[in-house]
């Protein structure tokens, strides 16, 4: 008998154990963009302390092989007063406990679990278990049932008889939520609510501002509203601190009450106008304290504080170049065993310094984010990154973080990922900084995808117009100036011998991963829009993070001999930059109605019309002070060469 009665408390505690946790509610699709997703845990008693718990999300297609793809850490969260959990973006209202991004949880057929384990116990594509396991629920969106994952989770005697889910066909408005017999149904969402509508009800407060985005000097009207009278005097604090935003940089009060029988609450808050150069700014509305029952119905609300103190470089963009302004900071020697070498030879001298295994560096896709806000920073607004087809600042905070790109940058491959075939790996997904890197060589063609001397700031959807379209077939939006030209041709042309199995070929080939069109395209480009202030501090960004250069902006009569009109010839050292640089050039007037005086030459000259996308119109010998330009009215670029020298001079012609 005592043997019995122990059996029979040994599976009541196991029963008790098992049942701690379950999943109360699951939305998994929502109509638009799927930011409304969320899933939702209950515990057996209020306040439950999660830690030693995890959430595991498995992903059933064919590629997925039932392999988790997404893991949540508990640890350090503990369900409400009416025992739950939620968990969803901050898009999700009421806004949940846990945090996670939008539009993660995918479809189906899927199986979401939660187990007495650790997060490190799932690392992604682990295969899904029953080992620890507290509870499951299999779903789908009227997809068949997954019966490979039925099969796994069933030998559980516990869920023996488990079976797939549907909440409804794609972009459905409902949910899946447990019944109180341990049954399911799809029905109206009711998160941070019970089920059966018992327990308590929460007063949740919205937070709204006047605008999303504010100068320096401006006041922000806050304005909090609950979703129904309030029965007492409800007073609660809030913070706007976010990164480098903090009580210096605003004044007012962060302290408020909504009166008894009321519902709205506002006050003011002030962005104090410092002279202080922070760069632009996310204040962060988050409430610090709400007191029962009141919850917040959103939280997180993110504004824009645009700093007034931000510098201007002393060089020009690409589509208002400037020459000379910036130095070169290519060690000396840095291209000395280039020395009479020709053909082959000398792209193989060039590709062991720029791909020496010793010295190069190759950081991850994540920190090109960082390497991009200051290579490609707008130098008319240092808060701003230049967008390489768009050919306008944009604020370096508009980074894409979502599946929405409107209004965004993100990172553009000059030689696209698909044609080049490289691509990311998990470690790609983390930032460490320039003192954290991979060792790299000339076969490590995966480190292509993070090469920023092939990557540039983009806008989002125009990254996806070029797709990933060869330079000929892609020119750039219709009514830019084509200032990316050189540019991007450049950077395919060092990729090409940086990287072992890419190379560059005539017209536009198709399907052969590695070969990039078109050659001929990419020359004209590179000839007709020469290296300019812009791309030579570029150049020097990268090189501290990289620890190589775009050799072609340095030297980029090198291209000349690997693949233009001097290929077979042998390759002798042009003078340094500064020395390259023709700055005695002064010519007037401009604007002008057709003739131009030049000073400051001292011999003939060949002087080089182009039009303001990069096409060249004529080439003049100039041997006395002027140049006639007999051309329809607008601006067009005036290159000036003599003595192994060169000036490029913006003209307006009325």
């Amino acid at each position: 008998m005592k043997i019995n009665l122990l059996t029979i408390l040994l599976f009541f505690i196991g029963f008790q154990s098992f049942s701690q946790i379950v999943i109360n509610e699951l939305d998994c699709d929502t109509p638009g963009i799927d930011d409304q997703e969320f899933l939702e845990l209950k515990s057996d008693t209020p306040n439950f302390n999660l830690d030693g718990y995890v959430v595991v999300f498995f992903n059933g297609s064919s590629s997925g092989n039932n392999s988790s793809y997404f893991t949540v850490d508990l640890d350090g969260y503990a369900t409400d007063e009416n025992s739950l959990l939620l968990i969803g973006s901050d898009t999700v209202t009421p806004f949940p406990q846990l945090l996670i991004l939008a539009n993660t949880i995918q479809n189906g057929a899927d199986a979401v679990a939660v187990y007495q384990a650790s997060d490190f116990d799932f690392p992604e594509e682990t295969v899904a278990t029953i080992d620890n396991l507290i509870d499951v629920l299999i779903y789908d969106t009227s997809d068949s049932d997954d019966t490979d994952m039925i099969a796994i989770f069933s030998a559980d005697p516990n869920f023996a008889d488990i079976e797939q889910i549907n909440e409804g066909s794609g972009n459905n408005t409902n949910s899946i939520q447990r019944n109180n017999d341990g049954t399911y149904t799809s029905t109206t969402p009711t998160p941070r609510a019970l089920n059966d509508g018992s327990g308590i009800i929460f007063n949740s407060i919205a937070i709204s501002t006047d605008a999303e985005q504010y100068q320096e000097g401006d006041d922000i009207l806050v304005t909090f509203t609950s979703q129904t009278n309030v029965q007492a005097d409800a007073t609660f604090s809030f913070s706007l601190n976010n990164g480098g935003f903090d009580t210096s940089d605003f004044s007012g009060n962060t302290t408020v009450t909504i009166p008894n029988g009321q519902n709205t609450v506002s006050t003011t808050i002030t962005i104090i106008n410092d002279a202080d150069d922070e760069g632009d700014e996310e204040p962060v509305i988050k409430f610090v304290n709400l007191p029962s029952p009141y919850i917040p119905f959103n939280n997180f609300i993110k504004l824009r504080a645009i700093d007034d103190d931000f510098t201007v470089a002393n060089f020009g963009t690409p589509i208002n170049p400037t020459f000379g302004n910036v130095t070169s900071t290519q060690p000396n020697g840095y291209y000395n065993s280039l020395d009479n070498l020709a053909d082959d030879e000398l792209k193989q001298a060039l590709q062991d310094i720029i791909a020496n295994p010793s010295v190069v560096r190759a950081q991850t896709y994540t920190d090109v984010i960082d390497i991009l806000k200051e290579a490609d920073q707008n130098p008319e607004n240092s808060n701003e990154v230049w967008l390489v087809y768009l050919e306008q600042g944009r604020a370096k905070l508009d980074f894409q973080l979502t599946s929405s790109s409107i209004g965004k940058w993100n990172r553009e491959h000059t030689f696209p990922r698909s044609r080049a075939g490289y691509f990311s790996i998990e470690e790609d997904e983390i930032a460490d900084g320039k003192d954290v890197f991979w060792a790299t060589k000339a076969d490590s063609l995966r480190h292509g995808n993070s090469d920023a001397h092939g990557l540039r700031a983009v806008d989002g959807p125009e990254n996806s117009s070029r797709n990933n379209q060869f330079y000929g077939e892609y020119n750039g939006p219709d009514g830019t100036l084509g200032g990316f030209k050189g540019d991007v041709a450049r950077g395919v042309f060092y990729l090409a011998v940086r990287y072992n199995g890419l190379e560059i070929v005539n017209g536009f080939p198709d399907g052969n991963v590695g070969q990039f069109g078109d050659l001929q395209t990419l020359l004209e480009w590179h000839r007709n829009d020469p290296p300019d202030d812009f791309e030579i501090n570029r150049n020097n960004v990268i090189y501290d993070w990289q620890f190589n250069r775009n050799p072609f902006i340095d030297q980029p009569e090198l291209i000349e001999y690997i693949w233009g009109d001097n290929m077979g010839e042998v390759w002798v050292q042009s003078l340094s930059v500064d020395e390259n640089l023709l700055d005695t050039i002064s010519i007037y007037p401009n604007p002008t109605s057709g003739r131009v005086y030049i000073k400051g030459l001292n011999s003939a000259a060949n002087a080089t019309v182009y039009s303001v996308d990069g096409r060249k119109l004529f080439t003049q010998i100039i041997t006395n002070s002027y140049i006639d330009l007999n051309l329809s009215s607008g601006m067009y670029m005036l290159q000036i060469a003599t003595e192994g020298k060169m000036s490029v001079k913006k003209i307006i012609i009325n």
